[in-house]
């Protein structure tokens, strides 16, 4: 049984991540323009075990569309028609299954930026989600703006996050993607530049559903719906931690499928082994190489 202060440690963080999530919508969003930005894909270690659970990926109704084995950013080109869905803030029961079952009833793949105080509190789901064959990567520790802390701070929330997905992943044959999304999607060139020393990619967005503005379900579907119509292609950037989130989407992959889009999905090319080492025999910053700046 989980006691009291741990049930009480649970809350807190889905409120804190709540309430951070919400005020995306104060910061700059710094979407990119023109070509997609993705890299890698988390991938079983050996294959998957469907034995113990793992959903076979299975295309119901044509939305699923090619896999992208990816090296660098320059492998992946999102050609008209194609969309990548990505969520962030989570894992959080309740909300993250409904996402999961969504994307399960078309059969579909995404990708899953995880926030390291969520993994840490509900380890389950992130072994559920990697279970079920998407894609994981993160988001810092506690979701913080990392142009408004210091380098040492910054590291320490980019190196913490990724731990905690790590670490709940060591009972499975998954391992995390060297996939990042900076919180907000703000960020500074040093940043950035450390994260690709590291072979760390880093994910931005083509289109920003602001699924954590206060709207109804309905509201939202209309609004993804429009700005993906706008731009033809791209990453769309959800959350996993709201509940109009799993609500509208069964209505949004409808219509995806009805206006001829395939949702891709992306898998590592032979550059992540090399990248990815398994938290079992790595203990620092969940697998990953070091930065420079942080090597004795």
């Amino acid at each position: 049984m989980v006691s009291f202060g741990r049930r009480l440690a649970r809350v807190f963080t889905f409120v804190f991540i709540v309430v951070t999530s919400a005020a995306c919508g104060t910061a700059s969003h710094n979407m990119a323009g023109g070509e997609t930005r993705l890299a890698f894909v988390a991938e079983p270690t050996q294959t998957a075990t469907r034995d113990a659970g793992a959903t076979p990926p299975l295309s119901f109704g044509g939305l699923a569309g090619r896999t992208v084995t990816v090296d660098s950013v320059s492998d992946l080109r999102l050609r008209k028609h194609e969309v990548a869905l990505t969520f962030d803030d989570g894992p959080v029961p309740g909300r993250t299954p409904a996402v999961l079952d969504a994307l399960d009833k078309v059969g579909v793949k995404a990708t899953f930026l995880m926030v390291g105080q969520m993994a840490h509190a509900y380890p389950r789901l992130v072994r559920e989600v990697a279970m079920r064959g998407h894609t994981i990567g993160t988001h810092t520790q506690s979701h913080a703006n990392l142009t408004q802390v210091s380098t040492p701070d910054a590291e320490a929330q980019i190196n913490s996050g990724m731990k905690n997905v790590s670490d709940a992943l060591v009972p499975t044959r998954y391992r995390a993607a060297p996939f990042f999304r900076f919180p907000y999607l703000t960020s500074t060139p040093r940043q950035r530049r450390q994260l690709a020393a590291r072979g760390i990619t880093v994910i931005d967005a083509d289109i920003d559903s602001k699924d954590y503005f206060q709207s109804s379900p309905e509201q939202l579907r209309q609004r993804t719906l429009a700005r993906v119509e706008a731009r033809g292609s791209g990453i769309i950037l959800m959350h996993d931690i709201h509940a109009r989130t799993g609500k509208m989407l069964p209505a949004l992959l409808a219509d995806l499928k009805e206006r001829g889009y395939k949702v891709v999905r992306l898998v590592p090319g032979g550059r992540a082994e090399n990248l990815l080492v398994s938290s079992l025999t790595h203990n620092m910053s969940a697998g990953y190489p070091a930065p420079k700046t942080m090597r004795n």
